[in-house]
This record gives structure tokens, sequence and C-alpha cells, in this order.
């Protein structure tokens, strides 16, 4: 769903109040200056400042302007957030996403409690119950609010992640999550969730193959996936639905990439034109075991990603992939935040960004 103008003006300040734009004079543009920045009326910019000043972000003056409040340097002592990211493995898209959550809690005043990654030794199962653990000590902190980013991989982790959520819930603390939902997808829970739109994301880059004249698509994940490759993989089904193409049996593999014989047996029960995968990392170990195969890429086969991690331009052949808006997601996340802590009876959002097709030379458009 799309955000309210008003609310995307309020979240482009703030990104830029918390990157320090204006910290020489702590003043923000004129209302006839945002007015022609953002192409809105003047009431919906009005709106845009009420609401950062409703949370504390900014003060206006009459005849002067709005101006970013200051902090006391013997003020009451930093409000509290978490970030809860049991689940997943440090990747590099967390990461991104987590620094820039940092960086805007630092900016506004927030002390940032980060719950992170499990260690590499830590059994499944320990990792659940030190998730219930940090619930409740966040709780006994009385944090603000929580980032939470659920468990992706586990089949157990779907009444891990409920479990969290209910306990917040219980205790009062404002959750938004990040990324995915608590279950599979397509169920949705009541708690406000910010991403990237995968459903789309998967849907572009089939209709950007398709484009290219490729009639037979395949989809290609690991053994173990999250819940948000299902919606790419959705949006790719009805990509090729709209084109009434026919669905093989084999469109939608899911074996080790890395494993050249493995991969080898998939392209002999029939070759497809072109293969989308999982994410970059797939992608990538599927381009060492096609070279293997003695395919190339994109002569014999098209091969596009998803999140645009450094690597994908680093690849033998540059990936065709999309890209994750991190920062974006990040300032979108935080600000739903604040306006959950300021309003926890508004209803449930889905704010899924929109995601942005970088072409390269794996999927073949830039051979000519």
């Amino acid at each position: 769903m799309s955000e309210p103008k008003h609310r995307e003006i309020s979240a482009a300040l703030l990104a830029e109040i918390a990157a320090g734009k204006y910290a020489s004079s702590g003043r923000l543009p004129s209302e006839v200056q945002l007015v022609n920045r953002f192409g809105v009326s003047r009431p919906t910019v009005a709106r845009a400042l009420r609401d950062l000043q409703a949370e504390g972000l900014v003060v206006r003056r009459a005849g002067s302007g709005t101006y970013v409040k200051e902090r006391g340097p013997a003020g009451p002592p930093a409000r509290q957030m978490a970030l809860m990211v049991p689940g997943s493995r440090s990747t590099e898209i967390f990461e991104l996403i987590c620094s820039e959550l940092a960086s805007l809690a630092r900016a506004l005043d927030y002390t940032l409690v980060w719950g992170g990654a499990p260690s590499q030794d830590e059994a499944p199962d320990e990792t659940e119950q030190n998730a219930l653990a940090l619930c409740e000590q966040l709780i006994e902190r009385r944090v603000a609010g929580v980032l939470f980013a659920p468990f992706e991989l586990r089949h157990q982790g779907d009444a891990t992640n409920r479990a969290i959520a209910e306990r917040f819930g219980q205790a009062g603390v404002p959750v938004v999550l990040l990324d995915r939902d608590l279950g599979p997808f397509p169920s949705r829970c009541d708690l406000d969730l910010v991403g990237v739109d995968n459903f789309t994301a998967g849907h572009v880059l089939a209709d950007h193959l398709l484009k290219l004249g490729c009639r037979k698509i395949a989809f290609l994940r690991g053994p173990v996936a999250a819940a948000t490759v299902d919606a790419r993989i959705a949006g790719v089904r009805e990509a090729l639905a709209r084109q009434d193409l026919p669905l093989t049996t084999d469109w939608l593999n899911v074996a080790d990439p890395e494993d050249a014989a493995v991969v080898g047996e998939l392209l002999q029960r029939g070759r497809p034109d072109a293969i989308v995968c999982a994410n970059d990392l797939t992608a990538a170990q599927l381009l060492r075991s096609l070279d293997r195969n003695r395919l190339r890429v994109p002569q014999d086969m098209r091969v596009v990603g998803f999140d645009d991690a450094k690597f994908a331009t680093l690849v033998g052949v540059p990936l065709t992939t999309v890209r994750q808006p991190c920062r974006d997601i990040a300032v979108t996340a935080f600000n739903a935040l604040l306006e959950r802590i300021a309003d926890p009876s508004r209803p449930a959002r889905s704010l899924l960004l929109t995601p942005k097709l970088v072409v390269r030379e794996s999927c073949g458009a830039l051979r000519n």
C-alpha cells in the first residue's frame, strides 16, 4: 500500500534530520520550499511538520520557521528502542539496515538496544530460547518499542515468532516487523510490517526476462529459504501466468546451487531460457556451477538474482538483480515505530517499498 503524501514528507525530513543535514542552523526548509520540492499543497506540508512536532523532533517558531529540537546536555537519559534480529546470520543487507537504524536512533536521542544474530555454533533450539529470554529482558528494561525481524529459516520459528509478538503485546510494547511477517507467505498478522515488496520484485525480474524473449523461466532456491522467497516465487508465477505460459513441473527447483552435478541434472530435465534465483548469493553460486557444466551466461542461459549485494558486480558475469532499498527501509521502519509509539491504536499497516531493477550482463540485455 502507498503511504499518504504527508507521511512521505515527514519520513524524508526525518532521514535528513538524522543525517545531520540541518545541524548548522537547525532550520528546516520553509513551507513554500517544501511545497515546491514535493509538489503538494501547503496543508499537506503543514500536516507533515505537525507530525514531526508531535513526535518531539522539531519546534515551530511563529514568524521564524521550523527548527530541529535541540537536545540539552544535562537532560534525562536517552529513550530506548530495541532491534531484534535473532534468527538470521549476519548478512550484508541486514547490516546496512541495522547501521542506518542505529544512526537514526542516535540522531533522535534514542538508545538502540541490539539483539543480534546467533553465533555460528548455536543450536536452533538454543537460539529460540535466547530470543524468548531477550524478549523478557527488553520488557524489563521498559523499551519504548521494538523493531523485530522474525525467524525466517526454521520450521518451529513460526511458533517462537508468535510467542515473542504476543509477549510484547501483553506488556504493551509496540512492535514493528522488519522484512518479513511472523508466518509463511501470504499470511499476515496484525502488526506493522516494513520491507521491500517481494512479490513485485519477482514479477519485475520475470517480466524483464519475458521482454528479452525468454519463454521458459525457472526459479532456483536453496534447500532452506525465507518466507520472503515464497513471495518472490509468487511474483514470478504471476508474470508467467499473465503471458499464458504453462508452468512445467520442473520450473521451481529446490537444490544446492554450488553442487555442479545437481545443477547438471536439473538442466538435463529441461533447460530453461533463464533462471531467477532467490538471492544474489544463490545466483553467484549458480554461475560457478553453470561454468563447470560448460554453459555460458548469458549466451546459453540468462541468470538474475535479488538484493544487489556488493559482490553482484564482482562475480565473473555481473548480476542483473533487484536492489533492496536499505536506507529507505530503515527510515520507514523507524518512522513507523515512532508513529506506533505515539498512537498504539492505529490500524496495522504493510509498508512495502518499491523494488528497483538493476540491469547488468547476466540477463543478456547488454550483449549488444
